[in-house]
């Protein structure tokens, strides 16, 4: 089966729609997560969330749901306890990804009944992004690009030297905990693309490629929408083909485009003076 025969399914189209939707979410959070250096933080949030899903299993609430409200607790809590408890930030995240991950274990395995299929949670699977997933990242989009238009000035002061924005009496404080609570929420929703185990990557290797063509701060967004979208459909495609995990291969591609990408810079450099 080709690609346009492909796209008249209608979890094909679902699929490519959430690649788009979660690459533009995943570019503006990625960017200020690379930028500010916090994506340990992220993969704390990521890996703490699934105690959230473990609580919805075992209590019976929708599980995207339940992680992301254990996410968002665990973004400030992490927040709240390196900024204001003297809590070093590696030994908060630590806390928290340890003691979600331990719940998520305990209530998964304590739920009655059937265990709870946990695969397309941990590695996720694009091909079963529903219709509710995108309307909540079309949510979640336009709420980030109507937030990034809003505070634009202010996250990038924040995202380099949050101390001179604070001097600077830019709203520090409010961005801090607003991105946090931004970057809880992508993570959720964007587990069924690549799953908890695999998920800080997509915030930050397109990132990280966008980065090494310019330091642009709306450029690095832009590139690395592109590149994630790219990484993303190339991943979903070929996944089909070689009947493999979709999640994996989304994020095999998106370091291979990270490594081709640094290769092609590294040439352009050391030919330049040759040009010259």
């Amino acid at each position: 089966m080709n690609i346009p025969e492909l796209i008249q399914y209608a979890f094909f189209r679902n699929a490519l729609l959430g690649a788009l939707l979660a690459s533009i979410a995943c570019g503006l959070i990625g960017t200020y997560v690379v930028s500010r250096r916090l994506v340990f933080i992220s993969g704390g949030v990521t890996h703490a969330s699934f105690g959230g899903l473990g609580a919805g299993f075992f209590f019976g609430f929708p599980p995207i749901l339940s992680a992301m409200v254990f996410a968002v607790l665990s973004a400030f809590g992490i927040q709240w306890l390196s900024h204001k408890q003297g809590v070093r930030e590696d030994s908060a995240i630590a806390v928290f990804w340890s003691f979600g991950m331990a719940l998520g274990i305990l209530l998964t395995f304590l739920t009655p009944g059937y265990a709870p299929n946990l695969s397309e949670y941990l590695f996720g699977n694009i091909l079963t992004i529903t219709s509710t997933d995108l309307v909540a990242l079309l949510t979640l989009s336009s709420l980030l690009l109507l937030f990034f238009l809003l505070f634009y000035h202010a996250i990038v002061s924040v995202s380099f030297d949050s101390e001179f924005a604070r001097t600077r009496r830019l709203p520090t404080q409010f961005i801090e905990y607003a991105m946090m609570f931004f970057i809880a929420i992508t993570i959720v929703l964007s587990i069924r693309l690549v799953g908890i185990v695999l998920l800080m990557s997509l915030i930050t290797v397109p990132q990280m490629t966008a980065n090494l063509f310019t330091v642009n701060y709306a450029r690095m967004i832009l590139l690395s929408i592109l590149f994630s979208f790219l990484g993303n459909v190339a991943g979903l495609i070929l996944s089909y083909y070689l009947n493999v995990p979709s999640g994996a291969l989304i994020i095999f591609v998106l370091i291979l485009i990270f490594f081709a990408a640094k290769i092609i810079k590294t040439f352009a450099k050391k030919n330049r003076p040759a040009m010259a």
